[in-house]
């Protein structure tokens, strides 16, 4: 999947006081972590573990901490604990949707 037009990707990702907020949807046992692309306003995620008993929303965090260089406390899973489409708040003063954009789009 190609990459959307930046304009268009930012609604995936936001600012809020403090930090940012991810709408991402993911594709849980694949074979690899992985960004797909942007596709109906959330960045689609391919993630390794397996939707059981929260195993896919802790690596979903881990991914998203190490990727974006934050401690895994600093991501909060507000909506769609049980969902494919989750909302996430990354607290981190300083990052912007634009820094977001370029770390997950453009590795």
């Amino acid at each position: 999947m190609t990459g959307p037009e930046p304009a268009m990707s930012r609604h995936w990702c936001s600012a809020i006081p403090g930090g940012v907020r991810v709408a991402v949807q993911v594709m849980p046992n694949a074979k690899k972590t992985e960004v797909v692309g942007v596709q109906d306003e959330a960045l689609k995620i391919r993630l390794q573990a397996p939707a059981l008993e929260g195993r896919a929303n802790e690596a979903l965090i881990r991914y998203l901490a190490r990727q974006l260089d934050v401690p895994k406390s600093a991501i909060t899973l507000t909506h769609g604990q049980t969902n494919k489409r989750k909302l996430l708040e990354v607290k981190a003063p300083g990052l912007t949707p634009e820094q977001v954009q370029q770390v997950l789009l453009h590795p």
